[in-house]
Parts: C-alpha cells; structure tokens; sequence
C-alpha cells in the first residue's frame, strides 16, 4: 500500500473527527514525507464525508440551470478549464475538478479568448436567465479579461454582466447559484454548478478522479 493512500486515510481520519485540515495535514505529510505535489493533491482534494455531502446535496445537474441567474468565479472557472484542458485537473471527493497547477493568480494569455468562447456557447445552451462574472480587481490585466469576456458573451448573446471587484468571494455569496470551486464561497451558497467541468465535458475532456 502507497504511502500516499496511507497518508489519505489517516488525514479522511482527522477530518472526520473534526481536525482543521491545515494542520491535520501537515501532521500526516511530514509522518510519511509526502512531496510537494502530493501534499497539494490531498489538500485540494480531501474533504470530510460532512462537507462532501453537503456539497453533493447543492451541486446542480446542467439541466437545472436553466432559468437561474449564475454567479461566475470568473478567474477560478478560468484556471480550472485551462487546467482541465491540459490535463492538469483532478475529481475530487466532494464531486467538484479542482487545479492542480499551484497558480495563484490568473495570467491572461493567448489561449483566454478561446477559453472564454468555450464558457460563453455553453452557458447559451444552459439556457440561463443571466450570468454575471466577478473578476478581481487587483489580478494583473484584469480589465482586458473583463473587456474579452464582455465581448464573446455579446457575440453569443448570453445575458450577462461582468464586474471588476475588490472581492468576488464577497460578491459571490450573495447569489443562489454559483459556478466556483473555492470551498469558502460554496460553503454559504445554496447552489453550486461546476462550469469548468461542464465545458470540458463538451469538449471531450474529463479530469482524472481522485484515488
């Protein structure tokens, strides 16, 4: 038996008892001398059998999208999709594909106007009565994101907003549903649905699942 799985089932242990993961984690990873990227994989992707309930419990199917307003973690469905696309993305427990690229910040580049063409013709086949994407404001050539995004929900005639804040997660927390992974934003919405997942599906592409 690895000593990652090890490790996972002692840290799944912990938190289940109530243990705060940071420090749970770092207990088990310095115990069996987990790597770098095998202390960021449990941490992106272990969660208590709680939290994973309650999450599966507010994740919509695409189907049930329909007529809602969705709020967008613009950046987050961003490194996630791109991380998907380059198969640095990964299923985990509590149902949702999270990155496993250790990127901070998202970098505008070449590929984001594709990207943001991809998320804007499925959220047109959603059927959604309105999107709006929060996208940080201190993020580096985040106005030309906003601009780039603007400009292909137009051109597909999705009904939306785009919004340059100083807070998403703040923003974020006052709608229904929500397409995001960051635990802290999903935590106090009533509905999560996974975009970045979704539009990779359509595009032929699954994340590899945990374990």
């Amino acid at each position: 038996m690895s000593s990652l799985f090890l490790a996972y089932e002692d840290l799944k242990y912990l938190l289940n008892r109530g243990y705060r993961k940071k420090y749970a984690l770092e207990f088990v990873a310095n115990h069996y001398r987990l790597t770098k990227d095998e202390r960021y994989l449990l941490a992106r992707c272990v969660f208590s059998d709680e939290w994973v309930t309650e999450v599966k419990r507010k994740l919509l199917r695409p189907e049930e999208l329909r007529g809602r307003v969705l709020g967008i973690d613009g950046f987050n469905v961003l490194i996630t999709l791109e991380s998907l696309l380059e198969g640095r993305a990964i299923l985990c427990e509590d149902g949702l594909v999270r990155d496993l690229k250790y990127q901070g910040k998202y970098k505008l580049n070449e590929r984001t106007e594709w990207l943001l063409g991809d998320l804007a013709r499925a959220l047109r086949g959603l059927d959604v009565e309105k999107v709006v994407f929060f996208y940080d404001s201190a993020v580096p050539r985040s106005g030309e994101v906003k601009r780039l995004t603007e400009k292909v929900l137009l051109w597909e005639s999705v009904n939306s907003e785009v919004r340059l804040v100083k807070s998403p997660d703040f923003e974020l927390k006052a709608f229904e549903t929500v397409a995001t992974a960051d635990i802290g934003i999903i935590s106090k919405v009533p509905h999560v649905f996974d975009l970045a997942a979704y539009v990779g599906r359509l595009a032929g592409r699954e994340a590899r699942v945990f374990l």
